[in-house]
């Protein structure tokens, strides 16, 4: 399997499935949520609005309808208050439930953003470790999987997930 990062636009991506860091509601939102939802088209809303929300640490899918990716793996991050109500908990359980998601629809390839560290305030430099650890641990899982791409958004998100995937040993 191979893990990388990359700075882009997740909407362009052409990977089996995205995520969509969503709110609980799923109807779409602001930051990578409202992106996702323009690019994929209000057909997006029509079938997230069947899936009646989502719980933090879960994920739900979709179509990606007008988007490059056949998926859409929503998921709802925990809000950071500050490390004591289970976040960490949380947001790794983000990441486990989307690949057990894209691994029971045959994913091969799938692309993250940097979920709950906009407007949730999870502190990226405690998310990265998260996001890709969990990852890591599930490789075996998740046989048909042979790609995983942490999408950044920010420079600064960037050089954090190139330097902590560096820093991988070889397998």
């Amino acid at each position: 399997m191979i893990l990388r990062a990359l700075k882009a636009d997740i909407t362009r991506l052409e990977v089996d499935a995205i995520v969509n860091a969503a709110n609980s509601t799923l109807l779409g939102g602001g930051g990578v949520d409202g992106a996702i939802h323009r690019a994929a088209g209000s057909e997006l809303l029509t079938a997230c609005r069947k899936l009646r929300g989502c719980e933090t640490g879960e994920a739900k899918v979709t179509a990606g309808f007008r988007l490059p990716a056949r998926y859409v793996i929503h998921t709802v991050g925990p809000v950071w208050y500050g490390g004591a109500r289970g976040e960490r908990e949380q947001l790794a359980s983000c990441y486990r439930r989307c690949l057990e998601v894209a691994s029971e629809h045959g994913v091969d390839s799938i692309a993250f953003p940097s979920i709950s560290t906009g407007a949730y305030g999870f502190p990226s430099e405690l998310a990265a470790p998260i996001a890709i650890a969990t990852v890591k641990s599930l490789f075996d899982a998740s046989p048909a999987l042979r790609e995983v791409i942490f999408c950044n958004y920010s420079n600064e998100d960037y050089s954090l997930y190139s330097k902590l995937l560096a820093e991988l040993p070889l397998s």
